[in-house]
C-alpha cells in the first residue's frame, strides 16, 4: 500500500510539472502567414471576433460582417445617414454589437448582422472625438474620446448598451492642455475584471485608470514620447491586473523607437521604457499573446508585425505587411484589419519548453 501511494505521488508530480512546463513554454515566432480574407475599398481600424463572426467597422460610414467558419461575408453595408463618417470604435456585449463615430456629431449605433441598425447615443460639438470603446460585461460598458470641455470624455452605459451617459467633469481628473487620444485602432483602452485602463497622447501622453467600471478615476503620467500633437501612447494591452504594454511613438516620424514603447508589472502604477532606442518604431497596435504569461507581445502598424519573447525587451521584424489593428483568436491565429483589407495571420513558432 506504501508502494502504490508513492508510485501514484511519483505520477502525480510528474503530471504537475508537465502540465507547468506547458505552462511556462514560449512560442518562439520567425515568421506570420498573412492571407488576405476579404477587400473592400474602406479603412479599417476596428475589430471584433467571436466564434461566428469577424466584425468591422471603417470609413466611409461602414460596418459588416464575416462568418469565421468560411470568411464569407454575412452582411456588408454602411449607415446611410451617415455615408462619410469613420467608425473607428467599435464593441460587443456578446448580444449586441456597437459602432462608435470618431467625428463630430458622435453617432453610437447598436448594430446586428443583418443590418439593422439602432442609434443610441448622439453628441454635437465641434471638439467632439471618439476613440476606442469597451465593455466589462453584458451590461456595462465605456467609450473614450478627446476632450469637449476640461477634461477626457468617457460615456458609460450600464444597460448593455441601450442608453449612454457622459461623465461630467466634476467627477473626472482634469485634462492639461494639448492633451487628446488616438483612434488609430480602437486599442487605446484595455479592460481586466473590474478595472479599466486607456491612455492619452499628443503634448502630453497619460494613463487613466479606475477600478471600479467608471465610477471613480486616476491618472499619471507616461514615460512615453511625447509633446507633439502626433506623439505619445497609441495602444495599450493589459494581460491580468499587472503585467500591461503601451505602444506609440510618432506616426509622421514611423522610425523612430526611443521611448515609444513602455511596460507596467504592477497594475499601471509606475512604467518603465523597454528596448530604449531598439525594435520597432511606431506602431498602432500591441497585444499580448494568450497564453504566453504576458512574456510575449506582438504590436503591428503601417511598418509591418514585431514580435517580443521577453516582456519587450528585445524585438524582432517578422513582416513587413502593413496593417492598423489585429486581434487574436488563439495563441497562434489572429485577424488583422488596415487600408482595404482583412488579413488571417498565422504565426509560425519555434517551441522551446
Amino acid at each position: 500500500m506504501r508502494i502504490f501511494t508513492l508510485l501514484i505521488c511519483v505520477l502525480s508530480l510528474t503530471a504537475c510539472v508537465n502540465v507547468a512546463q506547458q505552462e511556462n513554454a514560449v512560442h518562439q515566432f520567425t515568421s506570420v502567414k498573412v492571407e488576405g480574407i476579404f477587400n473592400h475599398p474602406v479603412s479599417i481600424r476596428a475589430l471584433k471576433i467571436s466564434p461566428e463572426h469577424i466584425f468591422y467597422a471603417g470609413s466611409k460610414g461602414s460596418f459588416g460582417y464575416l462568418n469565421m467558419a468560411d470568411h464569407s461575408v454575412a452582411f456588408m453595408g454602411n449607415i446611410a445617414e451617415a455615408p462619410t463618417k469613420e467608425f473607428r470604435a467599435i464593441g460587443s456585449t456578446g448580444e449586441s454589437d456597437f459602432i462608435l463615430s470618431a467625428g463630430n456629431p458622435a453617432q453610437l449605433y447598436k448594430v446586428n448582422y443583418f443590418g439593422k441598425r439602432k442609434l443610441v447615443y448622439e453628441e454635437k460639438n465641434e471638439k467632439v472625438f471618439y476613440d476606442a470603446m469597451g465593455f466589462w460585461n453584458e451590461n456595462e460598458g465605456i467609450a473614450i474620446g478627446d476632450p469637449t470641455d476640461d477634461c477626457m470624455s468617457i460615456l458609460i452605459t450600464r444597460d448593455g448598451g441601450e442608453s449612454w451617459k457622459k461623465i461630467s467633469c466634476d467627477e473626472l481628473p482634469k485634462a492639461i492642455e494639448g492633451e487628446a487620444a488616438f483612434a488609430a485602432s480602437n486599442t487605446n483602452i484595455s479592460i481586466v475584471g473590474d478595472q479599466a485602463w486607456f491612455v492619452s497622447g499628443g503634448k502630453v501622453s497619460r494613463i487613466y485608470n479606475s477600478k471600479d467600471k467608471g465610477e471613480s478615476w486616476s491618472v499619471s503620467n507616461l514615460p512615453i514620447i511625447q509633446g507633439k500633437e502626433t506623439t505619445g501612447a497609441y495602444s495599450l494591452d493589459f494581460y491580468n491586473q499587472d503585467l500591461g504594454v503601451a505602444f506609440g511613438g510618432d506616426y509622421t516620424k514611423p522610425n523612430v523607437n526611443v521611448a515609444n514603447k513602455i511596460f507596467t508589472k504592477n497594475g499601471g502604477e509606475s512604467w518603465d521604457v523597454i528596448a530604449k532606442g531598439e525594435g520597432p518604431g511606431y506602431r498602432s497596435c500591441v497585444k499580448f499573446v494568450p497564453n504566453s504569461g504576458g512574456q510575449e507581445i506582438v504590436a503591428l502598424g503601417f511598418k509591418g508585425i514585431s514580435y517580443s519573447a521577453d516582456y519587450g525587451a528585445t524585438w524582432k521584424q517578422i513582416s513587413d505587411e502593413p496593417f492598423y489593428t489585429f486581434t487574436f483568436v488563439n495563441e497562434f491565429v489572429a485577424y488583422a484589419a488596415g487600408n482595404n483589407r482583412i488579413s488571417r495571420l498565422t504565426f509560425i513558432e519555434n517551441t522551446i519548453e
